[in-house]
């Protein structure tokens, strides 16, 4: 059974989300707020987290801040949960490390949906080979990525765009067809969150993320992944 982090602290919303998540199938484990989270979620070990932005005891784009610092929890899906609709707040949601965004009111059987659709892409190919392009190397079993043998820390959306591009070099890609490709028709995000992912990816990849050598952007169209030796 897979496990599912809510934190959440109105207690009702909170038991509304565990409801659906467990006639689902999952396992869950409620917090109420940002202090000891990690501790906990390190020991409890969670397939995804259900995340609420505005917590009684902090910030919850600074607790995903501190998940993706955290070897135990930087690959984990996190879904933000919240009130803050801007667009503003959704694409930095997306900057710190989120995965997914959903604003409250919400569906819970669109949120069930969600999580669903992330925790399938989770799943490994045991019989994938792996991927080298260049100082690249995909574990795709392990899911797992190094540059010049050095592991990366990358999250699960990073790891799936990076995958994608990777298996076709030197080829261009719009940001709409990168939006199905990697984030499927459940997910309600826009082309400007391939940007976001992009840039954050450029970071992990590049020395220099503002003059990129592998992740180039075919300027008024998208991105392609380049080859370099």
């Amino acid at each position: 059974m897979k496990r599912v982090a809510i934190i959440e602290d109105e207690a009702e919303l909170a038991a509304l989300v565990e409801y659906n998540l467990v006639r689902n199938g999952f396992t869950t484990l409620i917090l109420s707020g940002s202090s000891g989270a990690i501790k906990k979620l390190e020991e409890w070990k969670p397939d995804f987290i259900v995340l609420d932005v505005m917590l009684p005891d902090g910030d919850g784009f600074d607790l995903c801040r501190a998940m993706r610092k955290t070897t135990a929890l930087s690959r984990i899906p996190v879904l933000f949960l919240t009130a803050r609709s801007d667009e503003v707040d959704r694409v930095l949601g997306f900057e710190i490390g989120g995965d997914d965004y959903m604003t409250k009111p919400f569906s819970p059987r669109e949120l069930v949906a969600r999580v669903k659709a992330h925790l399938r892409r989770e799943e490994p190919d045991m019989e994938a080979e792996p991927a080298v392009a260049g100082p690249f190397r995909l574990d795709r079993v392990a899911r797992r990525v190094f540059l010049n043998e050095n592991e990366l820390a990358l999250t699960s959306t990073e790891y799936k765009l990076l995958d994608f591009l990777m298996a076709h070099p030197g080829r261009a890609f719009s940001r709409e067809q990168l939006l199905d490709q990697v984030w499927g028709s459940q997910h309600f995000v826009t082309p400007r969150t391939v940007d976001v992912h992009v840039r954050r990816l450029r970071e992990r990849i590049e020395e220099q993320p503002d003059a990129p050598r592998y992740l180039a952007t075919v300027r008024g169209f998208g991105y392609r992944f380049e080859v370099v030796e």
